[in-house]
């Protein structure tokens, strides 16, 4: 579980791969899907996404030249799990600045 919260804990890299997992993106496209992400903070998570082996860049040959990341399989694999923990959030943590409700603090 460290490892995983390690990598997937990090500020924007689970938005990153919940975009992703609507298939290939241009990086400015991805950029636009995340509102509040610099471009800097985007690139440094799709290298360690892709050290990880979860994301690999692919190169649009141009004009114009263009780069777009997909998951991998390894990235792909963690769909179900993501729909989980959102499911999970949509129960506990509610609309209400992220605070589990009084109902469920039993």
């Amino acid at each position: 579980m460290t490892r995983v919260f390690g990598l997937l804990g990090k500020r924007w890299t689970g938005l990153i791969v919940a975009v992703l997992m609507q298939g290939p993106v241009h990086f400015s496209d991805l950029r636009r899907a995340i509102p509040g992400i610099s471009e800097r903070m985007l690139s440094d998570r799709l290298t360690e996404l892709g050290t990880a082996g979860l994301v690999v860049r692919q190169v649009d040959e141009g004009p114009p030249l263009r780069v777009a990341y997909r998951l991998t399989t390894a990235g792909s694999a963690l769909q179900p799990s993501l729909a989980e923990l959102g499911a999970w959030a949509e129960k506990y943590l509610g609309d209400e600045g992220g605070t589990c409700p009084e109902e469920f603090r039993k």
